[in-house]
């Protein structure tokens, strides 16, 4: 290995590959940590784009990140981008080296992979599943969380008994969750972040907030941040820049009441004269009776330009009717802004739990999901 090389890292057992990870980190290369569930020839296409990378001997730390549009990218920090914040998270989630952390996402996504250099610096214990799953007893020694809100959700079906606290990110946080997270005395925070900029703002009940020592701005609905958090480059291009201001390309509004997000600009639907941000929607259907988790995207329209299709994850004991579905969305929905198509099925999925938007059309395409009409 060489100062600055780029080391691909399959999965494994995390004892295992926390030692790999720290073998890496101790000869000055970059760990590239992978999934052990991805496919030979996704695998195969991360290990050649590292290949390709120029030694970048003063960074520490590479993440994968596919986003919602399914293209993976590989972000570049340095060892105090992620340094810096140990103590900001610590003190978020009241924690020390004598707590224990669970993890459900992959090693691969970048959440996780903060929390293992955490732990590599002193932070709390990592926790994880071997079978990718969210089983109870795999996590009963934990006393943090630091995950998605569809792992949350699933972890609060027989919560760790010494869980006191969670950092909820990845996508946004069902306020029945953290309702129902509250009373089970489990104090959350819900962040907003990227691969790219890391930790960005906080929300404890009271909205989003920027995280000290992090600036914003919006310009044309873009948000920009200037933080000691950001990421150095992508492997194969630069950030997106203005001077020290970086952006992800997510879509905000900024005012008294924190930061408002709206999604990921190509991600915004486009349906007559409305513009309908997924995220704000999906967020309301999660709350229906029966509905585990949705998604929602635009197909194209020969008049309307686009209509919204939905496509939920039913809950196991009761999977909803479309008719109450339907009913239930001309309540909570102004018309533009309600599904015209229902599909029921499995969501693929980013490593950090952002939905696969590219995917989930070709999944509808390929009747990979049930429709409901």
């Amino acid at each position: 290995m060489r100062p600055g090389e780029l080391v691909p890292l399959r999965g494994g057992p995390l004892g295992e590959l926390v030692n790999r990870i720290r073998a890496v980190r101790e000869a000055g290369a970059i760990p590239l940590v992978g999934d052990d569930r991805w496919s030979e020839a996704y695998w195969q296409q991360l290990a050649e784009a590292a290949r390709r990378t120029t030694p970048h001997p003063k960074l520490a730390w590479a993440a994968s990140t596919s986003g919602s549009s399914g293209t993976p990218r590989i972000v570049l920090r340095s060892e105090t981008s992620w340094a810096s914040s140990f103590a900001l998270i610590a003190d978020l989630l009241e924690v020390d080296s004598d707590d224990a952390i669970a993890l459900p996402a992959p090693p691969a996504s970048s959440l996780t992979l903060f929390s293992l250099a955490h732990a590599l610096a002193g932070g709390p214990r990592p926790v994880m599943s071997e079978a990718h799953s969210i089983a109870a007893a795999d996590y009963q020694d934990a006393t943090c969380f630091h995950g998605t809100p569809q792992a949350f959700r699933a972890l609060l079906d027989a919560p760790p008994p010494r869980l006191k606290s969670a950092l909820i990110g990845g996508s946004r946080l069902d306020p029945v969750l953290r309702t129902r997270a509250e009373a089970l005395g489990i104090r959350v925070i819900a962040y907003y972040g990227a691969a790219e900029l890391s930790f960005v703002a906080a929300d404890s009940g009271e909205g989003l907030r920027s995280l000290p020592g992090v600036e914003l701005r919006v310009e044309q609905n873009e948000l920009w941040v200037r933080s000691p958090f950001v990421a150095h480059t992508y492997a194969d291009r630069p950030l997106r820049r203005d001077g020290e201001w970086v952006t992800a390309g997510d879509r905000a509004e900024l005012g008294n009441d924190g930061l408002r997000l709206l999604g990921r600009s190509d991600d915004a639907i486009l349906t007559a004269s409305a513009t309908v941000v997924p995220e704000e929607v999906e967020t309301l259907l999660r709350t229906l009776p029966g509905v585990s988790d949705a998604a929602v995207i635009g197909v194209p329209h020969p008049t309307l330009g686009a209509v919204v299709v939905a496509v939920i994850e039913a809950e196991r004991q009761s999977r909803p009717k479309l008719s109450e579905l339907k009913e239930a969305s001309r309540e909570l929905l102004a018309p533009a802004h309600r599904p015209r198509r229902w599909f029921v099925g499995d969501l693929p999925r980013t490593a950090s739990g952002k939905p696969q938007r590219a995917r989930l059309r070709r999944a509808i395409e390929t009747g990979e999901v049930a429709s409901l009409d």
